[in-house]
C-alpha cells in the first residue's frame, strides 16, 4: 500500500494520511443531510438518497484514491442538486426519474470530452469571467433557499418576498445555526458546516423544537425507490420536442457547472499539496475521468451530479498527500450509511445555516469579475441576479451566455469570441424564447 500510494515520494505516513480523511471527511459530512432534504423536495425518497449519497460519496472517492491517486474526495455537489430539484423538477417539470438521466448522460459525455481531449478546447471557449458569474450565482440562489429554509424570506402578495417573522422559533433556531456556524467557520474548525449542524440539531431537540430520533443507528436503507430510475423512466414519459430540448439543456448546465467545478477544485487542492509543477497537473486526465465515472454511477444509485469538494482542501492541509487521504474518507462514507435514523434531526431549519455559508463562500468569486467593463460585466450580472430571482440556474446561465457575444459584437470584440459561445446563444436563444 506504501509502496503504491509513494509514501516515501511524497514524504507521508499512514497517520498522516488517516488524520487527513478524517479531516476531510468531518468537512464535508453535512452533504450527507442537506442532499437528501434538497431532492427530497421534488418527491425523491429520502432515506433512499440518503444511501445513494453516501454510496456515490464512497464509490466515487474511492475511484479518485485509487486511479487518480489525489487526496480528493467526491460527492453529490451543492448548487448542482438545488439546480435538479429546483430547476429542473419543480421549475421546468421534468420528472425526477428523467432527471436523473440527465446527470447520467452529462457524466458519459464527460468521460468522453476527457478521453478524446476535448477539455482544453472547452476551458478556452467560456470566458473566465462567465465562469465566476455562474459560480457566484448559483451561491446566490443557494443562500435564498436557506433564506427561505429559515423562514427570514418568506412570499408576499404585493412585494414577491418580504422579510418574515424573525421571533418565530423555526427562524430563531436558524439564526442560531447560522451565528454557530460562521463562529466554527472564523476559528478555523475544518468541520465547522457540520459541527453547526450538530449544535443546531441538538438545541432543536432542546427546545422541542426537532423530535428527538427514534435510534441513532439502524440498518442500511433500501436503494429501491431510486436505483435505476434514471433507466426505468424514460419509458413512461411521453418524449416530445419541447422536453427533448429541455433535456438537452440540463445536460448542457449539469456538464457545464460539474466540469468546471472539478477543474477548479482539483487545481485548487492539487496546488496547495504543491503537485502543480509549471501549471500543470499530473494525472489531471485520470481525476477528471474519476469524477465523470462518479457522476454516472451516482445517477444510476439516485443522488444529483456527484463532483470533487473544495472541502478536501481541509485534509491537505491536515498533511493529506495521496490517494489514501481519500481511501479513507470513501470508508467514512460506507460507515455513515448507518446513521440514516438521525436523517429525523435534521429539519429545513437545522440545514439553513450549511446553505446560506455556502452560498456566500461560492458567491466569493464576483470580485474576480471586471465590473468595470460594460460588456463583462452585463452578461455577468444577468447571470448572477437571474437565477435567484427566476428560481432558476439555468435561466441565468442561459441569459448570461446569450448576452456575452451580443456585448462584445457592440463593442467591436466580436472576433474574440470563440465560435463555441456563439453556438451555445443560439442553443440557449432556443430555449429562453421557444421553451
Amino acid at each position: 500500500m506504501k509502496n503504491y500510494f509513494r509514501f516515501e515520494e511524497n514524504n507521508t505516513t499512514y497517520s498522516k494520511e488517516i488524520m487527513a480523511g478524517v479531516t476531510t471527511f468531518l468537512a464535508m459530512a453535512y452533504i450527507l443531510f442537506v442532499n437528501p432534504q434538497i431532492l427530497g423536495d421534488t418527491g425523491m425518497d429520502m432515506n433512499a438518497v440518503f444511501a445513494a449519497t453516501a454510496i456515490a460519496a464512497a464509490i466515487g472517492t474511492a475511484i479518485m484514491a485509487l486511479w487518480g491517486k489525489y487526496p480528493i474526495a467526491l460527492a453529490p455537489g451543492m448548487g448542482l442538486n438545488a439546480f435538479f430539484a429546483y430547476t429542473v423538477v419543480l421549475g421546468m417539470g421534468i420528472d425526477w426519474e428523467i432527471a436523473l438521466f440527465g446527470v447520467f448522460v452529462s457524466g458519459i459525455i464527460m468521460i468522453l470530452i476527457t478521453l478524446f481531449k476535448i477539455r482544453e478546447v472547452i476551458i478556452n471557449a467560456i470566458p473566465a469571467e462567465l465562469k465566476y458569474a455562474a459560480a457566484s450565482g448559483i451561491g446566490l440562489f443557494i443562500a435564498f433557499v436557506g433564506l427561505q429554509n429559515a423562514e427570514i424570506v418568506v412570499p408576499d402578495e404585493s412585494t414577491y418576498v418580504a422579510l418574515g417573522d424573525m421571533a418565530s422559533p423555526t427562524t430563531l433556531l436558524a439564526i442560531f445555526g447560522l451565528v454557530v456556524t460562521v463562529i466554527f467557520l472564523v476559528l478555523g474548525a475544518r468541520g465547522g458546516i457540520f459541527y453547526g449542524m450538530v449544535l443546531t440539531a441538538v438545541a432543536g431537540i432542546i427546545t422541542g423544537l426537532v423530535e428527538m430520533p427514534s435510534a441513532i443507528v439502524d440498518s442500511i436503507p433500501s436503494l429501491a425507490p431510486t436505483f435505476g430510475a434514471a433507466f426505468t423512466g424514460l419509458t413512461e414519459v411521453e418524449w416530445t420536442s419541447a422536453l427533448i430540448m429541455q433535456l438537452i439543456i440540463v445536460i448542457l448546465t449539469f456538464l457545464f457547472v460539474d466540469f468546471f467545478d472539478t477543474a477548479g477544485t482539483l487545481y485548487a487542492v492539487a496546488n496547495q499539496a504543491g503537485f502543480v509543477k509549471n501549471n500543470k497537473l499530473p494525472n489531471a486526465g485520470r481525476a477528471l475521468l474519476s469524477d465523470a465515472s462518479a457522476t454516472s454511477v451516482g445517477a444510476v444509485l439516485g443522488t444529483s451530479t456527484t463532483t470533487a469538494f473544495v472541502e478536501s482542501t481541509s485534509g491537505v492541509a491536515a498533511g493529506g498527500r495521496t490517494g489514501f487521504t481519500s481511501l479513507v474518507t470513501a470508508a467514512l462514507f460506507m460507515l455513515s450509511l448507518f446513521f440514516s435514523p438521525l436523517l429525523a434531526v435534521v429539519t429545513e431549519a437545522v440545514t439553513a445555516a450549511a446553505l446560506i455559508v455556502v452560498g456566500v463562500l461560492m458567491a466569493a468569486a464576483l470580485k474576480l469579475i471586471d465590473w468595470d467593463k460594460l460588456e463583462i460585466a452585463l452578461p455577468c450580472f444577468l447571470t448572477v441576479v437571474v437565477m435567484p430571482l427566476t428560481y432558476s440556474i439555468a435561466n441565468g446561465i442561459a441569459l448570461g451566455f446569450m448576452f456575452y457575444p451580443i456585448t462584445m459584437i457592440l463593442k467591436g470584440e466580436g472576433k474574440n469570441v470563440h465560435p463555441i459561445m456563439y453556438v451555445l446563444f443560439f442553443v440557449f436563444a432556443g430555449y429562453i424564447f421557444f421553451l
